[in-house]
């Protein structure tokens, strides 16, 4: 049932940054770059492959290594990934691609964990705290409209991360740092027969670069599998919880002289965050043709963070209490047959239910004065999808797929027991279709064209006054084209154009719970990436990606906000670096990230803020077979950049400064 995939060395670009690792030999019809070692571990993986758009796989021996706060962050080795830290301690950030920012207005981008999906109800992805680097088997990153997989959240294309399953192993892992940093992170796993069970375990505290910015985190999971010649399933439980100050955001002046001052009127605000999942999955090979696989599943996420923006204005109270729970099934079918190359066919369907209930409070002190809101809300999203994997010769494969999805659910005011129904989105309908030509050994010239779709966050799927009949689904349209390239294990490029526009796109307004119409939006954007090994001692990669994202139409209360950005998204994102090994046991490796500045909101009125240019080194040294240590230096020239937003209440935008240089080291114990 396990099958490791070692035919082939290569260098692989991951978030614009290369390493050398362990690949996929065959390469016709492939759009997608890895990362380490990939390790396939049942019919639940086989999907990708046949997805023929920007791909991009992170192998366990690079993710585990990585030295984060919040494991949000590692994904910033993914190439074309906007990583937005909000550097709050407790409240940490968010994710997104294609155009689209990590604001909390629209959330583009689905997670899943171990099959599970994972965003809360406004698309954060929280539950991400629950996976220590230290577990994670691998994490993909499929972007763009054509994955006919999956449909709430799935607009700008998907995230999954996969942690440890089978073998058996030891393997701690502890890290000291800047700023009374300290983490502890243990995995183990025991295989015995047909049976496996695998553990996890994570504590990590630091008081933060900001005065009154600390973070602590504690999470583990438990995994426990059935694994037979045609059948295997099993039951994966997951708990995290973490706690923290925010160290409230600056003036521009106050950012750039005393970037590590927090506000008096921030002496009481923080964050505490508590979460579960629990999951049962199963798959089975029922004839040498046909397989299924599926997953039964529910989370717990509770969230309360006190906020307070200027001394004008009461602190909030912000909590949240959600609870999904749902189920998905696929089929996946391979007939034998003599006129064609190869065909695969492939459905699903899924059914995920929230209930969520959301309350606002003002007061002082962690003291509450007034209610500002009181909701709770059901959501129910439920579809299905067919697509097909048409391989007509070994150079040419075209994957069609169709998609549904339906919204039921009601909208509950607790305040004054009123009780609103969903929209009536109706059957939500997304054509795909992708295709690859191999032309040449090496050579990858693909395409893909897919709709996804969009509903409102929070209230915003509801038809509550003065709405008075239902709203539309925002509908995204985008294509992608591209090339991917290798010349044997020297040289591995990918570039690719695309473009989506959405109608009626709909941005929650986190400041009040309530949402607006941006209007006709449109993204475009290349991407490009590189890889070269010139010697197998040395690896040098790079990646480039230009997005621009605007309103063609805007909403008819904003007239002047026609061909406006987007707000935070930068025009351009670019990263590399160089590794080295002089000697075998000796790994030295620099990176580097920049982005360029990105408008405030909508208006284009308030100035451009965030670029950044930020350099790591890091050096790894094998004592022996069993024991490495690492050190690392974040952020080397001490670059200042912030995470900056206009501010509505005071009228001015608003600062919160990134780390400056810190060092670390790691001692990883592997048995």
């Amino acid at each position: 049932m396990i099958s490791r995939l070692r035919n082939c060395s290569f260098i692989v670009l991951i978030g614009g940054i290369f390493f050398i690792g362990q690949g996929r030999a065959e390469t016709g019809g492939d759009t997608s770059f890895s990362i380490g070692e990939i390790i396939v571990t049942g019919v639940k993986d086989r999907p990708l492959r046949n997805i023929l758009t920007s791909v991009d796989i992170m192998g366990a021996d690079v993710a585990q290594r990585q030295n984060v706060d919040s494991t949000f962050k590692l994904l910033s080795r993914m190439p074309g990934v906007l990583v937005t830290d909000f550097h709050q301690g407790g409240t940490n950030g968010a994710v997104s691609f294609r155009g689209f920012n990590a604001e909390g207005g629209i959330m583009a981008v689905k997670l899943l964990v171990d099959g599970v999906p994972s965003n809360a109800n406004d698309g954060y992805m929280w539950m991400l705290d629950g996976v220590p680097p230290i577990d994670i088997e691998r994490v993909e990153v499929v972007r763009g409209t054509s994955d006919a997989r999956y449909g709430l959240h799935n607009i700008a294309g998907n995230i999954a991360i996969f942690s440890r399953v089978g073998g058996t192993y030891l393997d701690a892992k502890t890290t000291v740092g800047a700023w009374g940093t300290y983490e502890g992170q243990l995995a183990l796993g025991r295989e015995s027969g047909a049976f496996t069970q695998n553990y996890s375990f994570d504590y990590r505290e630091s008081d933060g670069y900001r005065d009154r910015g600390t973070l602590r985190r504690k999470n583990a999971a438990g995994k426990w599998f059935y694994n037979g010649d045609d059948v295997r399933f099993g039951l994966i439980a997951r708990y995290f919880t973490s706690d923290g100050n925010d160290s409230g955001f600056l003036s521009g002046a106050d950012a750039a002289t005393r970037p590590r001052y927090s506000p008096p009127l921030n002496a009481d605000d923080g964050r505490d965050r508590e979460g579960y999942s629990l999951t049962l999955q199963g798959e089975a090979t029922l004839t040498d043709a046909l397989s299924t696989s599926g997953n039964i599943y529910m989370t717990r996420f509770d969230d309360t963070r006190f906020f307070r923006i200027a001394p004008t204005v009461s602190q909030q109270e912000r909590h949240l209490n959600e609870q999904q729970e749902g189920a998905s099934l696929a089929l996946h079918y391979n007939p034998e047959q003599s006129f064609l190359h190869d065909l695969r066919i492939e459905s699903g369907a899924n059914l995920d239910r929230q209930d969520n209930h959301h309350q606002r409070w003002l007061g002082s002190a962690r003291v509450r004065s007034s209610r500002v809101f009181d909701r709770r809300f059901i959501l129910d999203v439920y579809g299905g999808y067919v697509q097909a994997v048409i391989e007509p010769t070994p150079w040419l494969k075209v994957t069609p797929a169709y998609r549904i999805d339906r919204v039921d659910g009601h909208y509950l005011n607790v305040a004054n027991d009123t009780r609103y129904p969903v929209n009536d989105y109706g059957t939500i309908e997304q054509p795909k279709i992708s295709a690859v030509v191999t032309p040449l050994p090496g050579l990858s010239v693909y395409g893909n064209y897919g709709r996804t779709f969009q509903i409102g966050l929070g209230v915003g799927s509801y038809i509550v006054p003065p709405q008075v009949s239902s709203l539309s689904a925002s509908v995204n349209d985008g294509w992608e084209a591209g090339v991917k390239y290798n010349l044997g294990s020297q040289v591995e490029s990918r570039v690719a154009v695309w473009q989506q526009t959405a109608s009626d796109e709909i941005v929650l307004r986190n400041a009040t719970g309530d949402f607006i119409n941006l209007g006709r939006t449109r993204r475009r954007g290349i991407d490009a990436q590189i890889n070269v090994r010139p010697s197998a001692l040395v690896n040098v990669w790079g990646a480039f990606s230009w997005q621009k994202g605007i309103i063609v139409v805007p909403d008819p209360t904003t007239p002047g906000f026609a061909g406006n950005r987007i707000d935070h998204v930068p025009a351009y994102l670019v990263s590399g670096g160089i590794e080295y090994r002089p000697i075998e046991p000796l790994r030295l490796a620099t990176t580097f990230y920049g982005q360029s500045k990105y408008e405030l909101d909508a208006s284009n009125s308030h100035g451009r803020f965030g670029d950044a240019a930020l350099f790591n080194i890091e050096a790894g040294y094998q004592l022996t077979p069993n024991i490495e240590v690492s050190v690392e230096v974040r952020n080397v020239t001490d670059h200042r950049t912030a995470y900056v937003y206009y501010d509505r209440i005071t009228q001015s935008p608003l600062h919160s400064p990134n780390d400056g240089r810190a060092f670390y080291g790691s001692l990883r114990l592997t048995y």
